[in-house]
């Protein structure tokens, strides 16, 4: 953690409350003076908004809600997310941060970048573009769909690297391959965005496949990047954000490595994010001195869909890892029920034809244990799960 962070956030989100009105009265009805900051207590003073809270405001005041501490003029672009929430970005920055990303991939000079990520209204093409250009690399704007040009374009170009949904890389890497056969495929390297289910595994498969290297960052429209992949575990935090893991409901930071809601706070004030709730949740691999996270988990899911268990918030990550982790797993679901005041949480495992359930059963348990923080009552083999079934299920209050 740079040590001026602290000095940067209150200088800048005191000289931000004078300009953005929205953001004062966030600080005024939290009695919360921004220019008295020195450190990551002082900084947790301040109660966490929430993106919801985020989307009201604007509902009322369009279209920044009164937080936007800058010039119209100073405003490249404005994103649109669903909801919808108005994100103004700033020029520049290297994709607000994503060209670290690139450089921990050596991705840059020589290279050929295909960018299939959505171009209009949502920041990704365009992060992805800048920050590819940035790191030096040549880009191609793909854009989403016509999978049938795009794997020419790979094979004519000689792309090295695709930027692309897991899904849309896999159907671009098969469409090259059964089109100009295996030895017209080049591609070296792949940005890959996440997705529900068992996405790590799917990564390894596509290591192993297709004779890549695949790289991702956690980025929000709100925020810009902030953390990335480097080649160790989990993600490393940007070094201008201050990023907390905190209880979703009351805001006060978790010990480490127990998962809560990822808490942002951004050094620049122009669209000034400060204690800021993603509505994510992951971990702390790894602390800062004054308890600040320098390295993230993967993220867990959302912070909706995680459910309290003996006072540990279990989320659906944490059963993709039973999957993972269990030999000739193919589906997993846990179920909490609420047993003579106790909490409760049972494993179903479906496991593939052949499998040793014995050594499923006790991997899972143990793979549980690990990711969870909490111990499974009772781990079951089960013939099959509804294909659409959630990874976790709630049945406390019924």
């Amino acid at each position: 953690m740079p040590d001026d962070i602290y000095r940067d956030i209150a200088q800048r989100y005191a000289d931000a409350a004078r300009k953005a009105t929205g953001l004062n009265r966030r600080f005024v009805a939290a009695g919360f003076d921004p220019a008295a900051i020195t450190s990551l207590a002082d900084l947790t003073r301040l109660p966490v908004m929430k993106k919801e809270e985020l989307m009201q405001i604007q509902r009322e005041t369009p279209p920044f809600g009164g937080f936007l501490a800058g010039d119209m003029k100073d405003i490249a672009r404005i994103y649109v997310s669903p909801g919808p929430i108005f994100e103004p970005a700033l020029g520049g920055g290297g994709g607000h941060g994503l060209d670290l990303l690139f450089r921990a991939a050596r991705v840059g000079a020589g290279d050929i970048v295909l960018n299939t990520w959505m171009y209009h209204l949502v920041p990704a093409g365009l992060l992805f573009d800048e920050a590819a250009r940035a790191a030096g690399a040549t880009v191609i704007p793909g854009g989403v769909g016509n999978t049938d040009l795009q794997a020419q374009i790979i094979v004519e170009t000689g792309v090295t690297a695709i930027a692309a949904s897991t899904a849309f890389f896999l159907t671009l890497a098969d469409k090259v391959i059964a089109t100009y056969g295996r030895d017209a495929w080049k591609v070296k390297t792949a940005f890959l965005g996440g997705e529900m289910g068992d996405w790590m595994a799917k990564r390894r498969h596509i290591e192993a496949e297709y004779g890549v290297s695949t790289w991702a960052a956690y980025a929000t429209a709100d925020l810009g990047m902030v953390a990335y992949e480097d080649g160790g575990e989990g993600y490393r935090v940007h070094p201008d954000r201050v990023v907390q893991i905190c209880d979703p409901l009351s805001g006060a930071p978790m010990p480490h490595g127990e998962p809560g809601e990822v808490v942002v706070t951004t050094r620049d004030a122009t669209w000034p994010m400060i204690r800021f709730g993603t509505g994510d949740s992951a971990f702390a691999l790894e602390s800062n001195p004054d308890g600040s996270v320098s390295r993230l988990s993967a993220l867990q899911g959302r912070v909706g869909a995680a459910v309290k268990v003996r006072e540990i918030f279990v989320y659906p990550r944490a059963i993709e890892e039973v999957i993972i982790a269990t030999p000739g797993a193919r589906a997993a679901q846990a179920i909490v029920t609420r047993e003579n005041d106790r909490d409760m949480i049972r494993l179903s495992l479906v496991l593939a034809k052949g499998a040793d359930a014995a050594a499923a059963e006790a991997a899972a348990a143990e793979a549980f244990r690990q990711h969870a923080r909490i111990r499974a009552d009772a781990v079951a083999i089960v013939g099959d799960l509804p294909e659409d079934a959630p990874l976790i299920v709630n049945r406390k209050d019924g």
